[in-house]
């Protein structure tokens, strides 16, 4: 629960420390004293969007910080710990708002975004503003109303899943179709390209081979000249090849050894180098007797190297790379071929995905249909408590079976409401009063959180349009919600106030030249003071405070 709330430098706000413990607590006050600027600043904490303009005149930025004990929260703790976020059963929660219109937000201490501040937020508080019934007539907020107070959450998230696992079916299908739709003309060019690499063969590594062999046999001359050449050079020459110059130095050196053995490896080496000409003459003799000008075969090579090349550019990539490229080709056409089977499983996934979903789908229109009975019966009881004794609450559940499936379901829920006996039903939007709209939607939300999931409620001024024994009755049913729960109620009816466990008064303060708001907790004399003011207004005797003390007597008593 909200254990406290302090606000700085915020709308006409300047310092408020609130703290907060079970039970009801009511906040009261001249009008434009500030208490719904405190529900504000408690919103802006939780997530709510804000901009430069709530920052007090003459600040530099406003700040809010709320903390809440979540101790005995094990959802809330589990998803501080899933967010790296948990402190010990306390959780911290604040806001920065610059003039400039820039925010920052944290949590325990860590910085974080305003979408993980407003998720954090739905777990911590609910709040309910003074117009709240103006979003009850909305189809989507009456559909999570009745599934909060019938305990859908795990059938709702059924639902949702199984429409997931549909959608993603459907998906597959309508892909698959589309593939097949130009899976002929697809399958004609594949299988071209396919059969002209198959009629190529290339052999991996062919390609570098054909360039080796192309380069000889275009060079078939020029490599037999300069092997001449060289074999004359290295052992044929008349003149002195490198043979015969080679051995007249070993013999040479071979006779200084023998005046000087440190040549003998002098002589080893250029004996050895020797050899080794010869074997050079040898292996150029041999080579030069393979060379064959064969134009027939320089022809055939050309020509294939000319076709590599020309279907390595057509498929942009190199050549050696056309193999890998054919078994890609041959790939995709078994893929295009396999096409009609993978559609066939396809429909038969989407058809058992439809199955799924229309049985849970069914499963929670069920139980919408059971929960809508109880939650309307609930709910008229309230209105007749709250001074509408004719009135009755429908809430219709109606399922298009034959309907595309949602998300959340296939249910058309309607709170259909009538103010007054031997009148039909109508939308809870058509509903004429404004002062029994406001009843209405009261009975809503009450009924509505005695099972919904936060720990704190807020309600500012829903108890608007009301007065007499019917807020008496308001107010002992806020005091009951708070026997259960943490109520923050702003109310200006005594009747409301009466009911409280604790009793905070908003005054607002000037000096001519600033407004400042002050927040005090009310003393038991003080709270009477303050019950007479609202029952009295300016001119408060002594009756009046009597009457004040009495009615805080009869609800403690109740």
């Amino acid at each position: 629960m909200l254990t406290s709330l302090h606000v700085r430098d915020f709308a006409i706000i300047d310092e408020v420390e609130l703290d907060l413990a079970g039970g009801m607590t009511v906040l009261t006050g001249e009008t434009g004293a500030g208490k719904s600027i405190l529900l504000d600043a408690l919103g802006l904490v939780l997530g709510d969007r804000a901009d430069g303009s709530a920052v007090r005149h003459g600040a530099e930025r406003a700040e809010i910080t709320a903390s809440m004990d979540t101790s005995e929260l094990a959802a809330v703790r589990e998803w501080l710990e899933e967010h790296d976020l948990d402190a010990d059963g306390e959780c911290v929660v604040r806001r920065v708002v610059g003039r400039e219109g820039r925010s920052r937000a944290y949590i325990n201490g860590a910085s974080t975004t305003l979408q993980t501040l407003r998720q954090l937020g739905e777990r911590l508080i609910d709040i309910h503003g003074q117009h709240a019934h103006q979003s009850l007539v909305r189809p989507a907020v009456q559909r999570e109303i009745l599934d909060d107070h019938g305990g859908h959450k795990s059938a709702v998230a059924a639902v949702a899943e199984a429409w997931q696992q549909w959608r993603d079916a459907v998906r597959t299908r309508q892909h698959l179709e589309a593939a097949r739709r130009d899976r002929d003309d697809r399958l004609d060019l594949l299988r071209y390209q396919a059969g002209e690499l198959d009629a190529l063969d290339l052999a991996p590594g062919e390609a570098a081979e054909l360039e080796q062999e192309h380069s000889r046999l275009a060079n078939v001359g020029r490599l037999a000249e300069g092997c001449a050449e060289a074999l004359a050079l290295i052992y044929e020459s008349e003149s002195g090849s490198a043979h015969d110059r080679l051995g007249k130095a070993v013999r040479l050196l071979d006779g200084l050894a023998g005046i000087d053995p440190a040549l003998a490896e002098v002589v080893s080496v250029a004996t050895e180098a020797q050899i080794q000409a010869a074997e050079a003459a040898a292996g150029l003799q041999s080579y030069a007797s393979s060379l064959d000008a064969d134009p027939v075969r320089a022809d055939t090579v050309a020509a294939r190297r000319q076709s590599v090349r020309e279907l390595a550019r057509k498929h942009q990539v190199s050549a050696d790379e056309l193999p890998e490229r054919l078994a890609e080709l041959k790939a995709e056409i078994g893929e295009l071929e396999n096409a009609e089977t993978a559609l066939e499983a396809a429909t038969d996934t989407e058809s058992q995905a439809r199955k799924t979903y229309d049985k849970a789908a069914e499963t929670l229109s069920r139980r919408r249909k059971s929960a809508a009975k109880a939650l309307a019966g609930e709910i008229s009881g309230l209105m007749a408590q709250l001074g509408m004794p004719g009135g009755r609450m429908e809430i219709r559940v109606t399922t298009d079976t034959g309907a595309e499936p949602q998300a959340a379901g296939r249910d058309a829920i309607e709170f259909l409401v009538t103010a007054n006996p031997g009148q039909p039903p109508a939308s809870l939007g058509k509903v004429a009063s404004g002062g029994e709209l406001s009843r209405i939607g009261l009975a809503i939300q009450v009924a509505a959180t005695r099972t919904a999931g936060t720990p704190s409620v807020v309600f500012d001024e829903v108890d608007a349009g009301v007065g007499g024994g019917v807020a008496e009755i308001v107010g002992r049913r806020l005091r009951e919600l708070g026997a259960r729960r943490q109520v923050l109620c702003v109310t200006h009816l005594p009747q409301v106030a009466s009911q409280a466990d604790a009793h905070l008064r908003v005054s607002k303060l000037t000096d001519g030249e600033t407004t400042r708001t002050r927040l005090a907790r009310l003393t038991e004399t003080e709270r009477i003071e303050e019950l007479a003011r609202m029952l009295g207004g300016v001119d408060i005797t002594d009756r009046t405070r009597a009457h004040a003390e009495e009615m805080i007597t009869r609800a403690r008593e109740a």
